[in-house]
This record gives C-alpha cells, sequence and structure tokens, in this order.
C-alpha cells in the first residue's frame, strides 16, 4: 500500500495517477474527498481528514510500504517553521510505529549554502526535512526549486500588461522544474526498494533560466509582448499582505525570495541525474494554449 498525502494538489495527484497507472494499491489522505475526481474515489482507499492530525495519520500508515508526504502551505499562520514541524511531527511518529519502508517528501534546494538558515520558507521545510531523518525511517527529500507552474498566478499581469514580476534580478539564472517531473521522480522512488537511509534527491528540470528568459519564451509561446520587472522587496512583501498573508508568511517569502536571489538554488551541480525533461517552453505550449 502507498500513501499519498495531498492527493488533490498539483503534485500529489499526479503522483496517485502515476501509482494507479502501475496497478499499485494506493491509499490517500483528504479532507474533502468529494474534491478528488470521480475516476480516482473508485480506485483508492481514502482516509479522511487532516494528515496532521495524530489519528488520521496513524490510520493512514497502517500497512503502508511508501508514503508521499507534503506539508500544504497555510498563509495564515504566525510562527512558520512551528508550523511546519507541528504538522509533521504526528506522522513521523506514525511512519516508525508502522515501520513504513519509504517515505518520500516534498522539499527545497538550498542545504549546504551560506543562505540555509535565514531563506523564509526553505528554512522551514528543511527542519522538516530533519525531523523526519531524525526518527530513522529511509527518507528521500524531493529538492526541488520554483515550480513552472507559479507562472499561472501572474496571467492576469501577463495578459493584461505584459509583465512578469519577481525580486529576483532580471538576469538571475536559476533551476525551474515542473510538477509532473517531480510526480514523475517521487513515484519512482516510492516504488524502488532499493535504497534506504537519508538524502535529498535534487530535481532541477532542464536548464536554468532568468526572469529574462522566461518573459522572453512566454511572449514567444503566446505572440505577446511580455517583459520581466523585478519587484523591490518591499513592494513584494505588501503585495503578498495585500492578498491576505499574514505577516509572517509574507515576511518569510520574502526572505526566501530573497536567498534564491543571492544564489540559494544555484548550490548544487547540475547532471543528467538530477536533471528533468520538461523545458520551460514545453510546459508554456501546454498550460498556456488556450491564452494563444
Amino acid at each position: 500500500m502507498f500513501v499519498v498525502t495531498a492527493p488533490t494538489g498539483n503534485i500529489g495527484s499526479q503522483v496517485v495517477q502515476n501509482l494507479l497507472d502501475r496497478d499499485v494499491p494506493v491509499r490517500v489522505v483528504a479532507r474533502d474527498p468529494s474534491r478528488l475526481p470521480g475516476s480516482t474515489r473508485t480506485k483508492v482507499d481514502v482516509v479522511t481528514g487532516s494528515h496532521s492530525d495524530p489519528a488520521v495519520i496513524d490510520e493512514a500508515c497502517a500497512g503502508a510500504e511508501g508514503v508521499f508526504w507534503l506539508v500544504p502551505p497555510q498563509h495564515q499562520v504566525t510562527d512558520l517553521l512551528r508550523y511546519y514541524l507541528d504538522f509533521t511531527r504526528p506522522a513521523a511518529g506514525a511512519f516508525v510505529k508502522h515501520g513504513v519502508a519509504r517515505v518520500v517528501g516534498v522539499s527545497a534546494l538550498g542545504r549546504g549554502t551560506p543562505w540555509e538558515r535565514d531563506a523564509g520558507h526553505v528554512t522551514a521545510v528543511l527542519a522538516m526535512d530533519d525531523l523526519i531523518a531524525a526518527t530513522g525511517v529511509p527518507y528521500r527529500a524531493l529538492a526541488n526549486p520554483s515550480f513552472m507552474e507559479n507562472t499561472l498566478a501572474q496571467l492576469p499581469s501577463i495578459t493584461g500588461a505584459g509583465v512578469i514580476s519577481s525580486p529576483e534580478a532580471p538576469d538571475r539564472r536559476m533551476p525551474i522544474c515542473a510538477t509532473a517531473d517531480i510526480a514523475a521522480v517521487a513515484t519512482r522512488l516510492l516504488l524502488d526498494d532499493g535504497w534506504t537511509g537519508h538524502g535529498e534527491v535534487p530535481v532541477l528540470g532542464p536548464e536554468d533560466l532568468s526572469g529574462d528568459d522566461r518573459a522572453r519564451i512566454i511572449s514567444e509561446v503566446l505572440g505577446l509582448p511580455v517583459r520581466y520587472r523585478q519587484t523591490p522587496a518591499d513592494e513584494f512583501e505588501a503585495t503578498l499582505r495585500s492578498h491576505g498573508m499574514s505577516e509572517e508568511v509574507a515576511r518569510n517569502m520574502r526572505q526566501m525570495m530573497l536567498a534564491k536571489d543571492a544564489g540559494l538554488d544555484n548550490g548544487v551541480v547540475r547532471t543528467p541525474e538530477f536533471s528533468t525533461p520538461t523545458t520551460f517552453r514545453e510546459w508554456c505550449e501546454k498550460a498556456l494554449y488556450r491564452f494563444q
């Protein structure tokens, strides 16, 4: 049995489908099972509730060979580090109690860089990795950069003003990956019984791109003039707060983006093993097709 948390999210939903395509038994943990596609609900075992709930995650892990672990974003917390650790602690106990053979978690790049202790959300997720690894359960943290899917949040600005924006410098080249590729790596690791211990698996996409690079590609795909704008950090944080994020979450988002601009995501040497196939152009052609 393979357990998937956050099964209605971008990554989790694709992990579920990948596992079902391989005809292995799947159990999902869902607050609202009605959000699962009908074709999925009939093929999986469903545990209803939050995977932060000790009773829920204990039930989900019973008899599990592998678990896909993801802490969902929460935009209203007042202590981000505590949120990640408190959310994960019941699961860490359940992994040990039920002898889970493999856990694969969604994490971030940045470990071993000068910025890892002051990188907002990345700092919190790396502490989550340490909590799971300390249990002794075999664990692989998927060390991800920014997601290509984050571009979708900027569609109103792209189509309305011809602008994408972020706090990084226009020429700061960084890795970027598609969630489908993250899900593919997660699925491979869940089904591979040949590894043990704990470690990181970088998921870097096929190439490093700057904001200017991404704007150019979007412009070419959509046939619209699109430029990149570097957003001042204060403005970035204020905008997040105006959209409903707590002061704590907005501040940590700012710190993460400043760390990325300084080199947080560039600490891993790209190799074929750590590169994934989906290019940003391919992703844009598929995801932005309706706006062409």
